[in-house]
């Protein structure tokens, strides 16, 4: 197998860190990048590569990118965007500040550092840029519009990019998991907490339940996956001399994918109202 150069983002836990550490067993050359020093330094002191990247600041992005070709030698292979956190709260509660802050890092930071990498794949004939979606990007629920919006803005960019960047040797795929053990929760009560007033909403009742969801220990649904579920696709569409355009990840991902394509909308409504309990779950 050839070794691959490869930067990965969001690596502080989770999906990151399991892609981190699982490709560089694998052989590969993975520069992780997270947003604070001290994880920085955590994951370097666990013999990983990593570079601070703060997907909301341009400035950092470009550090963050020039310090990785300094450890590839001006090559790279894959760009993995994996940094995201997500925003809970009714769409009516979200402010301007809100949406923005939720597009900053899930979108608009994956788009300019995609956008600084492309050249460097242009010249070298090949690339590929692997997107860490969700099923919530092609599917909606209740209480996680602005997530919902970011997700499904990526996966308009992608498809889009993958059209632009046809013959080029380069290759986009998606990944689209559903419930993965990660600090998700906990980075979306921080995030609720900082936006939305619960006290001065219609949807007060809903949100003295996401609370508790947000806070419960454990898996959020049986369905949940350790990260490395993820990692398998990721192996692939970074291995593989054809990748996917999209790799399912868990149980609710296959089927709502299944299902949308069989259901009318409407159904498609009532299904997912009924999965989030009238966005009490």
């Amino acid at each position: 197998m050839k070794s691959r150069s490869i930067l990965i983002t969001g690596c502080s836990s989770g999906i990151g860190y399991a892609a981190a550490v699982g490709l560089q067993q694998r052989g590969h050359q993975v520069v992780a990048s997270c947003r604070n020093i001290d994880d920085v330094n955590r994951l370097r002191s666990e013999g990983l590569t990593c570079v601070q990247l703060d997907l909301e600041d341009s400035a950092s992005i470009e550090q963050g990118l020039a310090q990785c070709l300094q450890h590839t030698g001006g090559r790279l292979d894959a760009l993995f965007n994996n940094g995201a956190f997500g925003l809970p709260g009714a769409v009516e509660d979200l402010s301007r500040d809100a949406l923005r802050d939720q597009f900053e890092t899930n979108v608009f930071g994956w788009l300019e550092l995609t956008n600084r990498v492309l050249p460097i794949m242009r010249d070298q004939g090949s690339g590929r840029i692997i997107q860490n979606s969700s099923v919530l990007g092609f599917v909606a629920l209740p209480y996680r519009g602005a997530y919902v919006a970011s997700k499904f803005a990526l996966e308009g960019l992608s498809d889009t990019l993958r059209l632009e960047l046809n013959g080029s040797g380069i290759h986009v795929a998606l990944i689209e998991p559903g419930p993965i053990e990660s600090r998700f929760r906990a980075n979306a009560e921080k995030a609720f907490h900082r936006y939305i007033r619960p006290e001065r909403s219609a949807h007060a009742e809903q949100y003295a339940a996401m609370q508790e969801r947000l806070q419960k220990k454990g898996h959020a649904t049986a369905f949940t996956l350790p990260a490395e579920a993820v990692l398998d696709k990721l192996i692939h569409a970074l291995e593989s001399e054809r990748p996917r355009i999209r790799y399912y990840v868990t149980t609710p991902t296959y089927l709502f994918g299944y299902l949308k394509r069989l259901l009318s909308s409407r159904m498609v409504d009532r299904m997912m109202l009924a999965v989030s309990g009238n966005g009490k779950r």
